[in-house]
Protein backbone atom coordinates (compact mmCIF):
# COMPACT_ATOMS: atom_id res chain seq x y z
CA UNK A 1 0.00 0.00 0.00
CA UNK A 2 2.35 2.66 0.96
CA UNK A 3 6.22 2.79 1.47
CA UNK A 4 8.86 5.65 3.23
CA UNK A 5 12.29 5.18 2.54
CA UNK A 6 14.77 7.39 3.92
CA UNK A 7 12.09 9.91 4.76
CA UNK A 8 13.14 13.31 6.24
CA UNK A 9 11.65 16.42 6.94
CA UNK A 10 13.44 20.09 8.20
CA UNK A 11 12.00 23.49 8.31
CA UNK A 12 13.56 26.25 8.85
CA UNK A 13 16.81 27.51 6.87
CA UNK A 14 20.49 26.38 5.95
CA UNK A 15 21.90 28.23 8.73
CA UNK A 16 18.90 26.80 11.51
CA UNK A 17 17.75 24.02 10.16
CA UNK A 18 15.17 22.12 12.65
CA UNK A 19 14.62 18.54 11.65
CA UNK A 20 11.41 16.48 12.58
CA UNK A 21 11.51 13.54 11.09
CA UNK A 22 14.66 11.38 10.04
CA UNK A 23 15.54 8.16 8.67
CA UNK A 24 11.63 6.95 8.62
CA UNK A 25 11.65 3.60 7.01
CA UNK A 26 8.06 2.57 6.92
CA UNK A 27 6.04 0.35 4.95
CA UNK A 28 2.30 -0.73 5.55
CA UNK A 29 0.82 -3.21 3.70
CA UNK A 30 -3.24 -3.44 2.26
CA UNK A 31 -5.43 -4.01 4.71
CA UNK A 32 -3.47 -3.75 7.99
CA UNK A 33 -4.29 -1.67 11.16
CA UNK A 34 -1.16 0.58 12.46
CA UNK A 35 -1.08 2.73 14.95
CA UNK A 36 1.39 5.62 15.32
CA UNK A 37 2.29 6.26 19.13
CA UNK A 38 4.40 8.69 21.11
CA UNK A 39 4.65 11.65 22.82
CA UNK A 40 4.19 15.23 21.80
CA UNK A 41 6.92 16.32 19.88
CA UNK A 42 7.96 13.28 18.53
CA UNK A 43 6.73 13.76 14.79
CA UNK A 44 3.60 12.12 14.31
CA UNK A 45 1.89 14.87 12.72
CA UNK A 46 4.57 15.84 10.32
CA UNK A 47 4.83 11.88 9.47
CA UNK A 48 0.84 11.84 8.87
CA UNK A 49 0.74 15.02 6.65
CA UNK A 50 3.64 13.41 4.52
CA UNK A 51 1.41 10.04 4.42
CA UNK A 52 -1.13 12.09 3.51
CA UNK A 53 -0.22 13.83 0.62
CA UNK A 54 -0.79 17.22 2.67
CA UNK A 55 3.17 17.93 2.98
CA UNK A 56 6.12 16.93 1.09
CA UNK A 57 9.15 15.00 2.69
CA UNK A 58 12.42 17.04 2.79
CA UNK A 59 14.11 14.01 1.42
CA UNK A 60 13.89 10.49 0.78
CA UNK A 61 10.95 8.76 -0.89
CA UNK A 62 7.38 8.06 -0.48
CA UNK A 63 5.51 5.90 -2.21
CA UNK A 64 1.75 5.22 -2.42
CA UNK A 65 0.08 2.29 -4.17
CA UNK A 66 3.40 2.43 -6.43
CA UNK A 67 3.79 5.80 -7.03
CA UNK A 68 6.67 8.40 -5.58
CA UNK A 69 4.20 10.75 -3.98
CA UNK A 70 7.68 13.02 -3.28
CA UNK A 71 7.81 13.67 -6.89
CA UNK A 72 4.42 15.08 -7.65
CA UNK A 73 3.26 18.97 -7.66
CA UNK A 74 0.49 20.28 -6.37
CA UNK A 75 -2.49 19.37 -8.25
CA UNK A 76 -1.55 15.67 -8.18
CA UNK A 77 -0.91 15.78 -4.20
CA UNK A 78 -4.54 17.15 -4.19
CA UNK A 79 -5.87 14.85 -6.62
CA UNK A 80 -4.58 12.06 -4.47
CA UNK A 81 -5.87 13.23 -1.27
CA UNK A 82 -9.73 13.54 -3.31
CA UNK A 83 -9.62 10.32 -4.34
CA UNK A 84 -7.31 8.03 -2.40
CA UNK A 85 -7.23 8.77 1.38
CA UNK A 86 -10.01 9.54 3.40
CA UNK A 87 -9.40 12.05 6.75
CA UNK A 88 -10.61 11.72 10.41
CA UNK A 89 -9.66 14.59 12.51
CA UNK A 90 -9.75 14.83 16.14
CA UNK A 91 -11.58 17.98 16.37
CA UNK A 92 -14.53 16.48 13.48
CA UNK A 93 -13.72 19.14 10.85
CA UNK A 94 -17.23 19.47 10.18
CA UNK A 95 -18.64 22.21 8.88
CA UNK A 96 -21.24 24.30 11.31
CA UNK A 97 -24.16 25.46 8.95
CA UNK A 98 -23.93 22.34 6.98
CA UNK A 99 -26.58 19.10 7.92
CA UNK A 100 -25.29 15.77 8.92
CA UNK A 101 -25.65 14.55 5.18
CA UNK A 102 -24.07 17.57 3.48
CA UNK A 103 -20.99 17.12 5.22
CA UNK A 104 -20.71 13.38 4.48
CA UNK A 105 -21.35 14.62 0.68
CA UNK A 106 -18.64 17.33 0.67
CA UNK A 107 -15.79 14.69 -1.00
CA UNK A 108 -17.89 13.66 -3.61
CA UNK A 109 -19.11 17.10 -4.24
CA UNK A 110 -15.86 18.10 -4.96
CA UNK A 111 -15.36 15.33 -7.13
CA UNK A 112 -18.87 16.15 -9.37
CA UNK A 113 -20.91 13.26 -8.62
CA UNK A 114 -24.53 14.02 -9.47
CA UNK A 115 -26.39 14.51 -6.77
CA UNK A 116 -28.60 11.89 -6.61
CA UNK A 117 -25.90 9.55 -6.78
CA UNK A 118 -23.93 10.80 -4.03
CA UNK A 119 -27.16 11.55 -1.77
CA UNK A 120 -27.55 7.74 -1.75
CA UNK A 121 -24.05 7.33 -1.44
CA UNK A 122 -23.74 9.22 1.96
CA UNK A 123 -27.41 7.97 3.10
CA UNK A 124 -26.22 4.26 3.13
CA UNK A 125 -22.49 5.20 4.83
CA UNK A 126 -24.71 7.10 7.49
CA UNK A 127 -26.88 4.47 8.16
CA UNK A 128 -23.41 2.16 7.81
CA UNK A 129 -22.02 4.25 11.04
CA UNK A 130 -25.58 4.29 13.54
CA UNK A 131 -26.67 7.60 12.15
CA UNK A 132 -29.10 7.10 9.27
CA UNK A 133 -31.89 8.75 11.17
CA UNK A 134 -29.77 12.11 12.00
CA UNK A 135 -29.67 13.15 8.44
CA UNK A 136 -30.94 16.78 8.32
CA UNK A 137 -28.80 17.36 11.95
CA UNK A 138 -25.91 19.62 12.61
CA UNK A 139 -23.15 19.38 14.15
CA UNK A 140 -24.00 21.51 17.25
CA UNK A 141 -27.37 18.96 17.54
CA UNK A 142 -24.60 15.81 17.98
CA UNK A 143 -22.72 14.30 20.74
CA UNK A 144 -18.83 13.94 20.60
CA UNK A 145 -18.90 10.55 19.35
CA UNK A 146 -21.70 11.23 16.96
CA UNK A 147 -20.10 13.82 15.11
CA UNK A 148 -17.01 11.35 14.86
CA UNK A 149 -19.26 8.98 13.40
CA UNK A 150 -19.81 12.03 11.12
CA UNK A 151 -16.60 12.55 10.27
CA UNK A 152 -15.58 8.57 9.74
CA UNK A 153 -18.75 8.66 6.98
CA UNK A 154 -17.39 11.03 4.99
CA UNK A 155 -14.00 10.39 5.15
CA UNK A 156 -15.40 7.26 3.32
CA UNK A 157 -17.45 8.49 1.28
CA UNK A 158 -14.82 8.96 -1.86
CA UNK A 159 -14.38 5.13 -0.77
CA UNK A 160 -10.44 5.61 -0.14
CA UNK A 161 -8.06 2.94 -0.43
CA UNK A 162 -6.08 4.54 2.87
CA UNK A 163 -8.17 5.78 6.11
CA UNK A 164 -5.97 8.81 8.13
CA UNK A 165 -7.17 8.75 12.23
CA UNK A 166 -5.39 11.85 13.62
CA UNK A 167 -6.32 11.20 17.37
CA UNK A 168 -9.85 10.55 16.71
CA UNK A 169 -10.84 9.98 19.99
CA UNK A 170 -9.12 13.02 21.75
CA UNK A 171 -11.60 14.68 22.23
CA UNK A 172 -13.77 11.61 23.94
CA UNK A 173 -15.01 10.28 26.87
CA UNK A 174 -13.58 6.54 27.15
CA UNK A 175 -17.04 4.52 26.41
CA UNK A 176 -17.23 6.54 23.41
CA UNK A 177 -13.49 5.64 22.30
CA UNK A 178 -14.34 2.66 22.89
CA UNK A 179 -17.15 2.84 20.23
CA UNK A 180 -15.11 4.71 17.57
CA UNK A 181 -12.16 2.65 17.74
CA UNK A 182 -14.35 -0.67 17.50
CA UNK A 183 -15.76 1.27 14.60
CA UNK A 184 -12.56 1.89 13.09
CA UNK A 185 -11.52 -2.17 13.52
CA UNK A 186 -14.94 -2.91 11.66
CA UNK A 187 -13.76 -0.70 8.26
CA UNK A 188 -10.24 -2.31 9.20
CA UNK A 189 -11.60 -6.21 9.31
CA UNK A 190 -13.86 -4.98 5.97
CA UNK A 191 -10.21 -4.57 4.18
CA UNK A 192 -9.73 -0.57 4.46
CA UNK A 193 -6.04 0.34 5.71
CA UNK A 194 -6.00 2.29 8.54
CA UNK A 195 -3.43 4.29 9.91
CA UNK A 196 -3.61 5.87 13.62
CA UNK A 197 -2.15 8.63 15.01
CA UNK A 198 -2.71 8.87 18.87
CA UNK A 199 -0.25 9.69 22.22
CA UNK A 200 -2.32 7.34 24.11
CA UNK A 201 -0.74 3.79 24.87
CA UNK A 202 -3.96 2.17 25.32
CA UNK A 203 -5.89 3.38 21.99
CA UNK A 204 -2.41 2.38 19.59
CA UNK A 205 -2.46 -1.18 21.13
CA UNK A 206 -5.78 -1.84 19.61
CA UNK A 207 -3.77 -2.24 16.33
CA UNK A 208 -2.43 -5.03 15.11
CA UNK A 209 0.48 -3.41 14.71
CA UNK A 210 2.13 -0.64 16.57
CA UNK A 211 4.62 2.07 15.32
CA UNK A 212 6.49 4.37 18.07
CA UNK A 213 7.92 7.49 17.21
CA UNK A 214 10.76 9.43 19.58
CA UNK A 215 12.69 12.18 18.68
CA UNK A 216 11.88 11.94 14.67
CA UNK A 217 12.92 8.27 14.18
CA UNK A 218 11.33 4.80 14.08
CA UNK A 219 11.78 3.92 18.31
CA UNK A 220 9.76 0.48 17.69
CA UNK A 221 7.47 -1.10 15.39
CA UNK A 222 5.98 -4.22 16.88
CA UNK A 223 3.03 -6.54 16.08
CA UNK A 224 2.12 -8.36 12.18
CA UNK A 225 2.83 -6.67 8.65
CA UNK A 226 6.15 -5.36 6.92
CA UNK A 227 8.78 -3.75 8.92
CA UNK A 228 11.08 -0.73 8.78
CA UNK A 229 12.78 -1.24 5.23
CA UNK A 230 10.24 -4.33 3.84
CA UNK A 231 9.52 -4.15 0.72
Amino acid sequence: MLKLAQVEKTYGSAENPLTVLQDIDLAVAAGEFVSIAGPSGAGKSTLLNIIGCLDRPSSGDYLLMGENIACFDDDRLSLVRRTRIGFVFQSFQLIPHLSVLENVEMPLFYLRQPRSKRRDRCRELLDRVGLGARLSHRPNQLSGGECQRVAIARALANDPALILADEPTGNLDSATSAEIIGLIKELNAAGRTVLLITHDPAVAAQAGRRVTLRDGRIAGDTGSGPKEGAA
